[in-house]
């Protein structure tokens, strides 16, 4: 799904104009993106978190070659999914028991 698409079903469910419903897209992401940049953890409940992580320089190896290479540290973007949506992915209502044991006629 792209940005353009995510506007376009805003405009019809919400009922906003196109404009408005970009103006919310581009603000929404613009606020994510800087809470990320500094560093901030992002929770959106019952969708999950956005976390910035940082990754230590490490040793590796050049496959082609086998020299031994100094791989640079950098910061890396991780989302894990919420157990709301875990279960929506798996549809599991949020109803039912997950780990109940069923019943069976044969037993």
């Amino acid at each position: 799904m792209t940005k353009a698409e995510i506007i376009t079903r805003i405009y019809e469910k919400v009922g906003f104009s196109k404009k408005d419903a970009t103006d919310v897209v581009k603000a929404k992401f613009d606020i994510i993106k800087g809470c990320l940049e500094r560093g901030e953890k992002v929770k959106i409940s019952g969708f999950g978190n956005f976390v910035v992580n940082t990754k230590r320089p490490r040793k590796g190896r050049n496959p082609q070659t086998g020299d031994e290479i100094i791989i640079v540290g950098r910061k890396v973007l991780t989302f894990k999914a919420s157990q709301i949506m875990k279960k929506s992915l798996n549809g599991i209502s949020s109803s039912s028991p997950e780990s109940a044991p069923s019943s069976s006629a044969s037993e």
